[in-house]
């Protein structure tokens, strides 16, 4: 039996990348019915609560809080203070997507799980097979949904909801189920002694009983969809998780603060206005006065509601050609695609930028779901990915030439070449995050080399390899990092490439510009611009080094744009 275990391992990886691929191809039509009306649903439902003014929308939750916290005024206080603070730092229309997701996310998991919960309590059979289920659903690393959900449902906030629900439905099956087999059977049996129906003891005995138990569930489940939300912005979902995950790949800890504060204030009014429901009728009796402040709380909503039709239907729609570019959030491949998208804003484009996984962008752009990035490196880097897609997109040239990977250091350290490496830096290479090409370079390089033996691949991402290089260099510590250039760091820094003699890092590549498979059919003037857009590597470092130093990705752009009219208006001719 020993033997048997340590030599017929089972395909088990196998089997469920076949799974997903016979349901990806069988149930296509399936999923993108699911897609399309869950993107309907949920951008008409952004779209609302951007229309609602924001000093109106601040206001009615005020109210709200005011007339559901009698002689309290430390959540109104909290409400009108934190929303204030959320619109003073710009991130209200990333509040309000945010919003959208946890409450799609948060809606079909009550859909779902509350009848789920009550026919567990029902029957000891489907609770035997649903809580073992529900007990993986919640075990399971929350980033493993990711990938049948981009497979099921490419990109966006409808493949985030999904991989939210599984992730958020097990508390609230398990409180239901909880709640109703806690109802006191001395009550159950009145009931059938009373010749209540089925139907009759649910409504009016059971979840009503129950109902305090189930809201702790739907606080629990709420709270666990809003924990997803940074790891959904991996696969596009819009909002403030977009703001954490690139302040995490920047090491940038005021951004990541900000956009933290912002969850952590949804979070709490979240909580909060669902703690009201938890009440008895005891206590909602005694400090209602009548249904005085039911009708405030109702006429709010009306009011607030009618403001965001009212502002919705007198808005300007934006107009111009939609062109989505997606783009790994590299401090090179934010540079290029800000300055490529504010330019064709500058021409009358309506463009969205969705930062992806660079696995991810290049499916993405393989389904149609992407139209074009400029972030693609070749010949070496990205070699796999576009041995996989070359069948399904189109690469139209390099927009950039002349750019090189490779092992970085300060130029104070005594070392010329990978082949003079002993035991610098504690036998540790720095790099970026694990999915990069450049990683995989780097490995081979640690393969390859003898001298390298015993040697480690750190990964973390951009910017902490940028914070780790930076702290060393301050303090003139040996640090070996994967470097690329055009990079902004070769402009705040002394450095130098290793000569590498065995070239496992690669030679000298190009970033290209690589468009879906239609694109010059269906948008022949987009393909145009996508073919016509070309800058240096001068431009690019000099773009990255004013983000670096603190400009915003739009407002570096721009400025670029301005030095640079003429060269960008012929990327249109």
């Amino acid at each position: 039996m020993p033997n048997l275990m340590m030599t017929s391992k089972l395909p088990l990886e196998q089997w469920i990348s076949d799974a997903v691929a016979w349901l990806t191809k069988n149930w296509a039509g399936f999923f993108n019915l699911i897609q399309q009306l869950g993107q309907g649903v949920m951008d008409g439902l952004t779209g609302f609560l951007i229309a609602i003014p924001m000093p109106l929308m601040i206001a009615g939750l005020t109210l709200i809080a005011i007339v559901t916290s009698p002689k309290k005024w430390g959540f109104p206080a909290l409400v009108l203070a934190g929303l204030a603070l959320v619109a003073n730092q710009g991130l209200w229309n990333d509040l309000m997507n945010t919003t959208t997701l946890v409450v799609m996310a948060s809606a079909v998991s009550l859909i779902i799980g509350i009848p789920l919960g009550i026919i567990m309590a029902k029957s000891a059979k489907t609770e035997a097979i649903v809580k073992p289920i529900l007990d993986f659903m919640q075990t399971m690393p929350a980033f493993v949904y990711l990938i049948p959900a981009v497979a099921f449902f490419g990109i966006g906030v409808v493949p985030g909801v999904f991989a939210s629900v599984i992730f958020a439905l097990p508390p609230v099956v398990n409180f239901t189920n909880l709640g109703i087999q806690q109802v006191p059977v001395a009550l159950v049996e009145a009931a059938d002694s009373f010749g209540s129906t089925t139907w009759q003891k649910l409504f009016k005995l059971e979840l009503p009983n129950a109902k305090n138990t189930i809201i702790a569930g739907i606080k629990q489940t709420i709270m666990l969809a809003l924990s997803m939300v940074v790891t959904a912005s991996m696969i596009g979902a819009p909002g403030l998780g977009r703001g954490v995950l690139s302040a995490v790949q920047h090491a940038d800890v005021g951004s990541g603060f900000v956009n933290g504060i912002a969850l952590v204030i949804l979070a709490i009014i979240i909580d909060r206005f669902i703690q009201k429901l938890d009440t008895n009728p005891e206590q909602v009796q005694a400090v209602s006065h009548g249904n005085v402040r039911k009708w405030i709380v109702w006429g709010t909503i009306v009011v607030v509601a009618l403001g965001g039709i009212v502002n919705g239907m007198m808005s300007q729609k934006a107009t111009g050609k939609k062109v989505n570019i997606g783009y790994v959030q590299w401090d090179s491949e934010v540079a290029s695609t800000n300055v490529l998208a504010a330019a064709m804003r500058q021409h009358g484009y309506n463009v969205t930028m969705t930062p992806l996984d660079n696995a991810v962008l290049w499916q993405s752009l393989a389904n149609k779901q992407v139209d074009a990035t400029v972030s693609a490196w070749l010949p070496n880097t990205h070699k796999k990915l576009y041995s996989k897609y070359k069948q399904d997109v189109t690469l139209l040239g390099p927009n950039l030439k002349g750019v090189k990977l490779g092992l970085v250091v300060p130029d104070y350290m005594n070392v010329n070449s990978i082949s003079d490496l002993t035991n610098q830096a504690n036998k540790t290479i720095v790099g970026i995050e694990p999915g990069a090409g450049i990683m995989t370079a780097a490995q081979k390089t640690i393969d390859s080399y003898p001298n390298l033996s015993g040697w480690q691949l750190q990964a973390s991402s951009s910017g902490a390899m940028a914070t780790a290089l930076d702290k060393a260099y301050k303090n003139k510590q040996p640090i070996i990092v994967t470097g690329w250039s055009p990079h902004w760091m070769f402009s705040k820094y002394h450095l130098k490439y290793l000569e590498d003699p065995k070239e496992t890092m690669g030679t000298t590549e190009s970033i290209n510009t690589v468009v879906r498979k239609d694109l010059k059919k269906t948008s022949p003037d987009v393909y145009k611009v996508m073919k016509n857009f070309k800058w240096s590597k001068d431009d690019m470092e000099k773009t990255m080094l004013e983000i670096q130093n603190g400009k915003s990705p739009e407002a570096a752009a721009d400025d670029w744009i301005k030095t640079h009219q003429k060269q960008v208006d012929q990327w249109f001719n």
